[in-house]
C-alpha cells in the first residue's frame, strides 16, 4: 500500500517529541547558607525551561500530527456509522494520550497503568475502522512506554515492531504484505521514536546527577569555607588563651596583680574572638525576602508557576527570618517531591503558608521525617506552630503560626 507517505524528515519528526515528555527530575540548587551558583542556576533554568511546565505538553501534543494518518484511513476504509465510530475512538486516543503524560513521572502507579491499559484497548478498538494504519497509534504507545519504564520497556517496544510488520500481512481481508508496516513508516518510526526517546531520557539523566552533584560540591565548598573562617578565627585566639590562663595559673601566688592582669586579658581576647564570630557566622543568616527571591528562581527552574507575595512588609521584623527558613524548607520538598505545576506564598504578620497542586500525601512520611522535623524544632523554639498536610482535591499545604508580636 502506498498511503499514508512517508513524513518529510521522520526522523527529526519523532526525535524531537519525546523531549516533551520526559520530566526533568527534582533538585535544589541552592547551598546550605543561601547562596545560589550562578552557572549552576543557568544549567539548571535551562534544563527546567526545556523539558517542564505547558512547553513539555506542546511538544508531546505535537506528536499527535501523525494520528492524522490515521483518520484519513478511517476515511478510506469505513463509511457512515463506522466512520464515525473510527473517529470517536481515534479522538479518545488523543485525549487519553494528552491525559497520561503528565501521570509519566509521577510517583502513583495505579493511575498511570491504567491509563496505559485504556490507551492500548483504544488502539486495539480503532484496528477494524483503520486497519493496518492504526498501528502509527503504536508510536505514541511507543513514548509513554519508554519515558515510563526506559531500558526494561524494549520488550514492549520488540513485540509493537513486529506486530506492525507480521500482523497486517496475516490478516487476509487487510490484503496487505509484510511491507505495510515499512510503506506507512511504522515499522521504523516505532524503534526511531524508542531510541530517541530512550536517548533524551538518558541525557536527562546525566544532566540532573550532574547539577546534583555541582551542588554538593557547592554545598561542600561552603562548609569547608566555614570551617577555614572559624579556624582563622579562633586558632590564635584559643591559643592566646590557653597560653595566657596557663600563666595566670602559675602566678596566682606569687604575683596575684599581675595574674589578675593576665585574666583580664582572657576575658578581653574571649569576647573579641565571640564578637568576631557572632560577626561571621551573621552572614550565614537567611531572609524572607533573599528566600522568596532564590524560590521564585528555583520554581521557574522546575517549570512551577510561583504565586509570591510582592513585599515582606506586613510579617513582623523579629518574624522574618524564621519564616524565610519555612519558605526554604516548603519550596525545597515542592520541588523534589511534589510534581506541582504551581505553588503559592502568603503572608501575615504571624503565619506564613505555602500551598501547592502537586501529589500531596505521597511524599509526606519522607518530608516529616527530614527537614519538616528540623523546621518543627525552630518554630517550637519561638512559640509557634507548624501545621502540614494534603489539600483537596490535590496538593500540600505548609503552615506556621507564631504569637502576634505586635505591642511587645
Amino acid at each position: 500500500m502506498s498511503w499514508p507517505p512517508s513524513p518529510p524528515n521522520s526522523g527529526a519528526g519523532f526525535g524531537a517529541a519525546p523531549a516533551g515528555i520526559l520530566g526533568a527530575g527534582n533538585f535544589d540548587g541552592r547551598c546550605p547558607g543561601g547562596r545560589a551558583d550562578l552557572a549552576e542556576g543557568e544549567v539548571i533554568a535551562a534544563l527546567g525551561r526545556s523539558t517542564r511546565g505547558w512547553p513539555r505538553y506542546v511538544l508531546s501534543g505535537a506528536l499527535l500530527v501523525y494520528a492524522l494518518y490515521v483518520a484519513r484511513a478511517v476515511y478510506d476504509y469505513s463509511s457512515g456509522a463506522k466512520a464515525v465510530a473510527g473517529y470517536a475512538v481515534l479522538a479518545a486516543f488523543a485525549a487519553c494520550y494528552l491525559i497520561i503524560l503528565p501521570e509519566v513521572d509521577r510517583a502513583g502507579t495505579v493511575e498511570f497503568w491504567a491509563l496505559f491499559g485504556l490507551l492500548t484497548a483504544l488502539f486495539i478498538a480503532e484496528l477494524p475502522f483503520a486497519q493496518a494504519e492504526a498501528f502509527v497509534l503504536c508510536v505514541y504507545i511507543t513514548v509513554i512506554a519508554v519515558a515510563r519504564l526506559g531500558a526494561p520497556s524494549a520488550p514492549v517496544v520488540i513485540v509493537l515492531t513486529l506486530a506492525a510488520i507480521f500482523l497486517p500481512a496475516s490478516y487476509p481481508p487487510w490484503h496487505d504484505t509484510l511491507t505495510t508496516g515499512f510503506d506507512n513508516v511504522t515499522a521504523v518510526g516505532i524503534p526511531i521514536v524508542a531510541l530517541t526517546t530512550f536517548g533524551i531520557l538518558r541525557w536527562q539523566q546525566g544532566s540532573q546527577a550532574l547539577a546534583e552533584a555541582r551542588a554538593e560540591l557547592a554545598r561542600l565548598d561552603e562548609r569547608a569555607r566555614i570551617a577555614r573562617d572559624i579556624h582563622d578565627l579562633l586558632g590564635h585566639s584559643l591559643t592566646t588563651i590557653t597560653v595566657k590562663a596557663q600563666l595566670a595559673h602559675r602566678l596566682g601566688e606569687s604575683e596575684p596583680a599581675r595574674a589578675l592582669q593576665e585574666m583580664a586579658e582572657v576575658e578581653s581576647i574571649a569576647r573579641s574572638s565571640l564578637a568576631d564570630v557572632r560577626a561571621a557566622i551573621s552572614s550565614y543568616h537567611i531572609t524572607l525576602a533573599g528566600e522568596l527571591a532564590s524560590g521564585r528562581e528555583l520554581l521557574r527552574a522546575a517549570g512551577v508557576n510561583a504565586d509570591f507575595p510582592g513585599a515582606v512588609d506586613v510579617v513582623d521584623a523579629g518574624n522574618q527570618e524564621l519564616f524565610g527558613w519555612v519558605v526554604r524548607e516548603g519550596l525545597t520538598n515542592i520541588v523534589r517531591h511534589a510534581h506541582a505545576t504551581s505553588c503559592a506564598v502568603r503572608l501575615s504578620a504571624s503565619s506564613v503558608e505555602v500551598v501547592d497542586d502537586g501529589v500531596g500525601g505521597e511524599w509526606a512520611s519522607s518530608a516529616a521525617g527530614h527537614g519538616l522535623s528540623g523546621l518543627r524544632d525552630r518554630v517550637a523554639a519561638e512559640g509557634g506552630t507548624v501545621d502540614f498536610g494534603p489539600q483537596e482535591p490535590k496538593g500540600w499545604r505548609l503552615r506556621v503560626s507564631l504569637a502576634s508580636r505586635t505591642g511587645a
